[in-house]
């Protein structure tokens, strides 16, 4: 691999991390790297993908752990309901290519950026809402996107912030705190499965990920620590929905 490459892939997993931590669709960028600059086949970028994903968000959930964000106890249903939904999707993910969910991901994100855009007071609210929430609703919700998680990754953080955020009552940095673990945990179990079917490139993509690692890891460390992080993720949260919908219908 050549120099330019080379700080291409770091710089980009770092953008990615920073992204991935306080939004989602960070993938999008490594993704890109991977099979539009790299000439990686796409079911392979999708398995070597993960090594970036869980390092960052193991790293992530580590940071937001010390700054005292991370509040596992209460948030064990929807961590639970999440990885019982990955099990089928990560079986989905060996036989579907993920392009053929492309199209179907964007009509979601079209959907996503309206229900962001409608009340943002629920985005940016302080805390965690006192009442207990409806499981009868949200259940199916984690579920769903256990299973998104587990076959293409791509732009499930930002339905889990809005899963977290309007249906589970937190606010934006601790409903990144619980994405971050649920993500590393789900993804560690994904990684064994790709590398059984021999779809991860370990060079590649621990390249990639020790620059996505950084990138979590000290944006969960400084978001935690400032009340506004919360006002800047909301809007890094519209930039990424409207970009990755500008690349999936109009790129």
């Amino acid at each position: 691999m050549d120099w330019p490459l080379l700080f291409i892939a770091v710089t980009g997993g770092f953008l990615a991390g920073m992204i991935n931590t306080l939004a989602g669709n960070g993938s999008a960028i490594t993704l890109t790297i991977m099979t539009e600059m790299m000439g990686m086949p796409g079911n392979l970028a999708n398995g070597t993908n993960r090594l970036g994903v869980f390092s960052q968000s193991a790293l992530g959930s580590w940071a937001f752990y010390r700054e005292g964000k991370l509040d596992v106890q209460r948030a064990k249903p929807y961590i639970a309901l999440t990885l019982l939904g990955a099990i089928p999707g990560v079986w989905m993910a060996l036989r579907v290519s993920n392009e053929e969910f492309r199209s179907v991901f964007g009509y979601m994100l079209i959907v996503m950026l309206l229900v962001i855009l409608v009340k943002p007071e629920r985005w940016l609210r302080d805390g965690v809402m006192k009442e207990k929430p409806n499981y009868l609703f949200t259940a199916p919700i984690f579920l769903a996107l256990g299973f998104y998680g587990g076959f293409i990754q791509m732009g499930m953080g930002i339905f889990f912030l809005a899963a977290m955020v309007l249906g589970a009552g937190y606010d934006m940095i601790r409903a990144n705190a619980i994405k971050v673990l649920v993500v590393a945990i789900f993804t560690l179990m994904i990684i064994i499965v790709f590398q059984w079917s021999g779809r991860i490139d370990w060079p590649t993509g621990l390249l990639i990920a020790s620059g996505q690692s950084a990138g979590g890891y000290f944006t969960a460390k400084y978001a935690s620590r400032y009340p506004a992080a919360r006002v800047w993720a909301y809007r890094l949260l519209i930039f990424v929905v409207i970009g990755s919908i500008v690349k999936i219908f109009f790129l």
